[in-house]
């Protein structure tokens, strides 16, 4: 071990990969001095993640996550972006062609056990590639994956294997869309380091570049999770991530509505149908989040007299810690299949074909948006 130096040590934390200190334990890397000769030597916040599954709240500069993304566009690698199939369209980064260059783009797209069993896997992998193309990424290929059924890694293995052709490999996308579990992997099937990265549902786990060799002497570089403000998971108190990420196979809520009718998802959000004949719409939404069902015009009072209560979670105080909601307004075309899609919600899903006015309202900053249906 490196002697500390003012509180630095010329270490990295071999969890997260930043640079561990002694110093302060607000800032990234803190290990308290007694725990140096632990082993594996891992910093406060991965310890913490890995032993009581709680996360602190140190966070990276945006600006830093896209000052290293930026340096792969210079590199001969492979990329791997990991996106979440739960919250797509919101965990995709857009930008990421001009970051990488020319380097290939293998889209894994993980949480596939989430949607229900019956599912046709080539119509979801036609919607992936073709959402894709609309966002200007070029893919290789696109691989559907469950990292918690250990599902489809051996396909994407494979491809890494098809397309790597002895360069290194770069991990890139947001929070909690299952990078470190797909590293573990790599780093098992390629690598003979025993170490595996510290995995939790906590946003912004991996905090710096993390280098694992490989054995032919090239590097799996994990790059660290990108914080999108316009989701969920990013604004909700800790308490309630559980409630609004499913953990288990979503259980499609079926509801027929006439014009006039508004659902609220718990107390984080509300979806009003507006105007238009009688028909179903269905809630891919995490059934820990309850559902309910009322008159739109007594949407505003009901909202006011039993957030934090009937209307929960949020608690009245973790929503006053939120930004205020906005409305958002979309006329659904006639003969259009289409989903209204909140970012780190779910998606409720217009069943008709007969056109419809709706509307949701969600706290300002979080995306809400018209989608072709996924399911």
């Amino acid at each position: 071990m490196t002697e500390p130096h003012n509180g630095n040590l010329a270490v990295r934390c071999s969890g997260c990969g930043v640079h561990l200190q002694t110093e302060n334990s607000e800032l990234p890397g803190f290990i308290p001095e007694k725990a140096l000769g632990r082993e594996p030597v891992i910093c406060q916040r991965c310890f913490r993640i890995k032993n009581y599954n709680e996360s602190s709240s140190v966070t990276v500069d945006q600006d830093e996550f896209l000052a290293l993304l930026s340096k792969i566009g210079d590199k001969d690698a492979l990329v791997i972006h990991i996106v979440d199939l739960f919250d797509f369209d919101g965990s995709i980064i857009s930008g990421l062609q001009r970051f990488v260059g020319n380097n290939p783009v293998l889209l894994a797209v993980n949480k596939t056990d989430l949607l229900p069993k019956v599912t046709n896997w080539n119509k979801i992998r036609n919607w992936v590639q073709k959402q894709a193309k609309e966002q200007g990424l070029r893919t290789v290929d696109v691989v559907l994956c469950s990292a918690k059924q250990n599902q489809g890694f051996d396909r994407l293995l494979e491809l890494v294997g098809t397309y790597r052709e002895d360069r290194d490999v770069y991990v890139v996308g947001g929070t909690n869309v299952g990078k470190s579990t797909l590293i573990n992997r790599l780093i098992r099937d390629y690598s003979d380091l025993e170490q595996e990265l510290t995995t939790s549902r906590y946003p912004g786990t991996t905090l710096d570049m993390v280098n694992i060799p490989l054995d032919d002497g090239k590097y799996i570089i994990d790059t660290p999770g990108i914080v999108y403000p316009w989701r969920f998971s990013e604004i909700v108190s800790r308490k309630d991530l559980a409630a609004i990420m499913p953990e288990k196979p979503l259980k499609p809520a079926v509801y027929q509505l006439n014009s006039g009718q508004t659902l609220f998802f718990g107390g984080m959000a509300r979806f009003d149908f507006v105007e238009g004949d009688r028909q179903s719409f269905t809630c891919f939404i995490s059934t820990a989040l309850d559902i309910h069902r009322t008159k739109l015009e007594r949407a505003d009072d009901l909202y006011r007299d039993h957030l934090g209560e009937l209307l929960s979670p949020p608690t009245r105080e973790d929503a006053a810690e939120m930004a205020e909601w906005t409305r958002h307004e979309f006329r659904i075309k006639r003969g259009s299949q289409s989903d209204v899609f909140i970012s780190g919600l779910g998606w409720i899903k217009v069943n008709g074909d007969i056109g419809a006015l709706v509307a949701v309202h969600a706290p300002k900053g979080i995306r809400v948006q018209i989608r072709p249906s996924l399911i």
